[in-house]
């Protein structure tokens, strides 16, 4: 069994896939983070008793907000390839109390079987940097949603990642080099409005957001460690400069001087309505 660098792109293929449940659970339940995703479902004005589709969903913790905007009126829907996932956030589903307006399905999200037109709103989150072929997941997205319907994507872009560290030089070598060698599409985020437009969405609009850790909270930690991982075994860094780079990381954190922002990039758009 092979290990994918990237362990979000092939979750069901890591040597303990459901280790990584919890990593996303535990982001999601940052302050930062819930702010991030409540403010991209307003962005995506999801509404109540709208039927909604989530493409990349893993453990459901955006599905589960939006289904609470939604209502029992409406539908949620999430799709995702990983089946540790999809396992995940059906029992995390049950286990906040929902019901079948709420549901999860392992899929392909560049060739999903649902009639065109069915969705009054498509959206992914962080979603685009981890695929090879995100050109058809947007086209799908918006051959789902239907005419007058939208279109919403939201995606960090690691080119626009900041890391109060002392020594900037290895900083910059660990997580460019990385970054560049880890994702498919690190800066991603910063294309996704160019990106709707050329698909032939109308009125596309922009947010941007910015995630910010001041206290290394664990999922900012266990990130940052796994750079200095992969800086190591890609041979961008020695054992023990990268040691010496978590140790200042650490220090600072323990001194109340940790800061750490990453932009997300957020747009959406119309599929326009049909014309004879």
């Amino acid at each position: 069994m092979t290990r994918s660098l990237d362990p979000y792109g092939a979750i069901d293929r890591q040597r303990r896939p459901e280790g990584y449940v919890g990593h996303l659970e535990a982001r999601g339940r940052t302050p930062a983070q819930t702010r991030l995703r409540r403010r991209f479902l307003r962005f995506a004005r999801i509404r109540g008793g709208q039927r909604v589709l989530e493409i990349g969903s893993g453990t459901g913790i955006v599905t589960r907000d939006a289904a609470r905007l939604v209502g029992p009126r409406g539908q949620v829907v999430g799709v995702d390839p990983s089946c540790v996932m999809t396992r995940a956030a059906r029992r995390l589903a049950r286990r906040a109390g929902f019901g079948p307006s709420l549901v999860h399905a392992v899929g392909d999200g560049a060739r999903l079987r649902f009639a065109a037109d069915r969705f009054d709103r498509v959206f992914a989150v962080t979603v685009l940097l981890h695929v090879r072929d995100s050109a058809a997941i947007l086209r799908e997205m918006v051959r789902l949603t239907r005419p007058g319907g939208i279109v919403a994507v939201q995606d960090q872009d690691f080119g626009a990642l900041a890391l109060d560290h002392p020594d900037r030089v290895l900083t910059e070598r660990i997580m460019d080099g990385v970054v560049s060698r880890m994702y498919p599409d690190p800066f991603s985020g910063r294309t996704i409005y160019g990106r709707l437009v050329r698909l032939g969405l109308r009125d596309v609009r922009l947010a941007v957001d910015v995630f910010q850790d001041t206290k290394l909270e664990p999922y900012t930690r266990a990130m940052l460690s796994r750079r200095a991982e992969n800086a190591v075994r890609l041979g961008i860094t020695g054992r023990r400069a990268a040691a010496r780079w978590l140790a200042d990381i650490e220090r600072l954190a323990a001194t109340g001087q940790f800061a750490f922002t990453l932009n997300y990039y957020a747009a959406r758009g119309v599929k326009p309505l049909r014309t004879n």
